[in-house]
């Protein structure tokens, strides 16, 4: 049999079968032997084939089979440096929920999203989530937020779950795709899918006050089928999201804004730091591109995780010390 994996808990997946019929299904053993360096050989939105094991009371598949992935999204592991996780496989498009203060999403954790997303050849489009609770000044900053993208040529939404504001946009734009949330703890990812699909009764958390981070209400990535015919992969918060396998020279190619500029450079293989001639740091100079673009750039390129996770919620501290 064929079908889709729906959840994956780490040693069960929930596969839809093309019958639409749910199984539980387990791995064979040769799948964590292939030299697949992920935590989890098998993700979320996974096409497989599967046998059916009736030998128990209860029907079961073993998974045989992935089929070839049209992209998938991947993060470093959070325990495992050198291990990465596969978040979810073949995707349409990745929605990135940005809130201004409640809690903050900087622009360093929506850069690398941005960029892993170019990577793999998955369209990103950014959710300015809540709205509705924006002062003047939030304001000002959301929409300063919302030019630096929408220059770049990413799309750019407003929504509120709480009032509606934005949420036939965002359905129109996800009917027949494959789409997934992503975001930090807090920035109302669940909230977001139960007013999009009220009868899904996802689960939410409020904010932490202590910490302004949210609390995670997703343990496991899981896919839904929603009534406007679209598909969703609501994911776990994301704390720290660090760029995998990128080698320098190519980082700047998944910044749009800097590979348009590229062969402007007098050097071929120019990493736009202390080069003469460097189109992208005299478009900088210019205020042609955004210096919080250029920052994030060059962070990746140091390799700069612990600062990186540190600045996310701005407190000093390795939120996942």
């Amino acid at each position: 049999m064929t079908g889709i994996v729906y959840k994956s808990t780490g040693s069960w997946y929930t596969v839809k079968a093309d019958t639409n019929e749910f199984f539980e299904c387990r791995i064979k053993g040769k799948f964590r032997m292939k030299g697949i360096k992920s935590t989890n050989p098998i993700a979320v939105g996974d096409k497989v084939d599967f046998d059916l094991d009736t030998t128990a009371d209860v029907v079961t598949g073993v998974i045989t089979n992935i089929h070839e992935r049209k992209n998938y999204l991947i993060r470093k592991s959070v325990n495992l440096s050198k291990q990465v996780h596969i978040i979810a496989a073949n995707v349409d498009i990745l929605f990135i929920l940005v809130t201004i203060d409640n809690p903050v999403t900087t622009t360093s954790f929506i850069d690398r999203l941005l960029v892993t997303a170019e990577a793999y050849g998955i369209e990103a489009i950014l959710v300015f989530n809540k709205v509705d609770t924006f002062s003047e000044e939030t304001l000002d900053d959301q929409l300063f937020l919302q030019y630096t993208y929408d220059k770049i040529g990413y799309k750019c939404l407003r929504v509120s779950a709480a009032t509606g504001k934005g949420l036939d946009a965002l359905k129109e734009t996800m009917t027949n795709k494959v789409s997934m949330f992503t975001g930090h703890s807090g920035v109302g990812k669940s909230t977001l899918v139960n007013a999009l699909e009220p009868g899904l009764n996802l689960k939410t958390k409020e904010i932490s006050e202590q910490h302004q981070q949210g609390q995670h209400t997703t343990t496991f990535a899981e896919m839904y089928d929603l009534s406007f015919d679209a598909k969703i992969i609501d994911t776990p918060g994301i704390r720290g999201f660090g760029i995998v396998d990128m080698e320098p020279q190519e980082i700047g190619n998944y910044f749009p804004e800097f590979f348009k500029l590229k062969d402007q450079c007098k050097f071929n293989n120019c990493l736009h730091r202390e080069e003469p001639h460097c189109a992208v740091k005299d478009a900088l100079d210019d205020d042609e591109i955004s210096w919080s673009r250029y920052k994030s750039y060059t962070q990746m390129l140091d390799g700069d995780e612990e600062n990186y996770r540190a600045d996310t919620y701005g407190n000093g501290k390795n939120p996942d010390a």
